[in-house]
């Protein structure tokens, strides 16, 4: 529901019954942690060990970002994350990553904050909703002002005195609590999406790894028996510039960058129509020995010459599909490693000539196993990337309703409210 509202400098409009306030309001002091030296390794849950500034994104703590610490460090070190209180990162290398939040479900007596990381103490004379208080250091407009005030060349980061003064608006508890309980749903939504989102991608790799031995048994062909390099240039005046992402495969820079990052003249450049393979000789994560990804999006496109482009020769003997599945699971790994002469990179890419990459034996069943083989990988794939688009909605209805909730442009029933799930 509406309500009246008043307009004040630095903020906006507000609920005449909410208060003009600021952080230091409703937050008492900002601990924080020390400098201290840490081990290059993941710690286990019970070793003492101080938090790394990734151990905190907007709206999820995790306490395994962090690195071992012994001896006079670990007597230096003195503020771990307490219960219902939440910890603020005030320094990083990217100002979007200043002011980033985490709400704490427990005691974390082991962990310790570093001191690029504080942690609110919320008054004791006043009832403060922490998780209201998440909320609204994660909003928009929170954060807008944080990127605003961070400074720094290398280090971005932010000043208590800074943080402390931003306004916001206080409602009542009572209303801070159900706006809280109500964001939290969509939290539980999101959260509940990605544990079926990780459980399906268990389940997906579980099939890719039993596709990996079903392969291992049958007939190896080398890819030049069934495919061709494609060495066409770009004369046709093609603008859609590609480019590799292990998550998205073959997208175009535009939309994946937001920007062009090639060359202005781009008629020397391969042009890859749908259905057509480029290799990637760039390691990335999961993928060592470069990615393999096959155009999908588009119905053509075209790729610097320094990636090998392939289409496929013999489609009665090859399933394009079962092949893009075969690429993914790494199965060619093996071979990719032994024909790459180690430390000899050229473009910092690696050393895999066009001759040893078209000799790769490729393991292929036959076209009705390929098929049946493609389908189940392929109903897997869609499970996943419907559960990715449904944790998107909810993402972005949370995002919605954090603007209208925490501004009091709309107004909530405080006589429903959850009062012993608030914080």
């Amino acid at each position: 529901m509406s309500s009246a509202m008043k307009s004040v400098p630095h903020l906006g409009k507000i609920p005449t019954d909410w208060k003009l306030g600021r952080i230091y309001d409703v937050v008492d002091a900002l601990e924080s942690g020390i400098s201290v030296n840490g081990h290059a390794r993941t710690p286990s849950d019970d070793e003492p060990a101080v938090l790394k500034v990734s151990a905190v994104t907007y709206g999820t703590f995790n306490q395994s970002a962090s690195k071992p610490i012994l001896g006079n460090d670990l007597k230096r070190a003195k503020c771990t994350p307490k219960s219902g209180q939440v910890i603020i990162s005030r320094a990083s290398g990217s100002a979007k990553h200043v002011g980033a939040c985490a709400y704490v479900d427990r005691d974390y007596p082991n962990r310790y904050l570093s001191d690029k990381l504080w942690q609110t103490v919320t008054k004791a004379e006043c009832k403060v909703s922490t998780k209201w208080l998440l909320y609204v250091l994660a909003s928009a407009r929170i954060k807008e002002k944080i990127r605003n005030l961070a400074t720094g060349t290398n280090i971005k980061n932010i000043t208590k005195e800074e943080f402390l003064s931003l306004p916001i608006g206080i409602p009542t508890f009572d209303e801070q609590c159900t706006i809280a309980n109500l964001l939290s749903t969509w939290d539980e939504a999101i959260e509940k999406t990605e544990q079926l989102i990780q459980a399906k991608t268990i389940q997906y790799k579980h099939i890719v790894r039993e596709l990996i031995k079903r392969t291992a048994c049958h007939e190896e062909i080398e890819l030049k028996q069934f495919a061709e390099p494609i060495n066409t240039k770009n004369s046709v005046g093609d603008k859609n510039v590609l480019t590799s992402s292990a998550r998205d495969g073959l997208i175009s820079q535009l939309e994946y960058y937001n920007k062009s990052v090639s060359a202005e003249d781009v008629s020397g450049y391969y042009r890859i129509e749908k259905g057509d393979f480029a290799y990637n000789r760039s390691s990335a994560t999961g993928y060592p020995f470069g990615a393999i990804k096959r155009l999908d999006r588009y119905q053509s496109g075209v790729l610097s010459t320094l990636y090998l482009c392939f289409r496929l020769t013999n489609m009665e003997r090859v399933d394009s599909s079962y092949l893009g599945d075969l690429f993914e699971a790494g199965v060619l790994n093996g071979q990719l490693r032994r024909v790459c002469q180690a430390g000899a990179r050229s473009h910092g890419l690696l050393n895999i000539t066009k001759a040893d990459f078209f000799s790769l034996k490729v393991p292929l069943p036959s076209i009705e196993a390929q098929r049946e083989i493609a389908t189940k990988l392929g109903l897997a794939r869609k499970e996943i990337e419907f559960l990715g688009g449904l944790k998107e909605k909810y993402t972005e209805q949370k995002r919605g309703l954090m603007q209208k909730l925490l501004t009091g442009e709309w107004r909530v029933n405080t006589d429903q409210k959850e009062t012993d799930t608030c914080a």
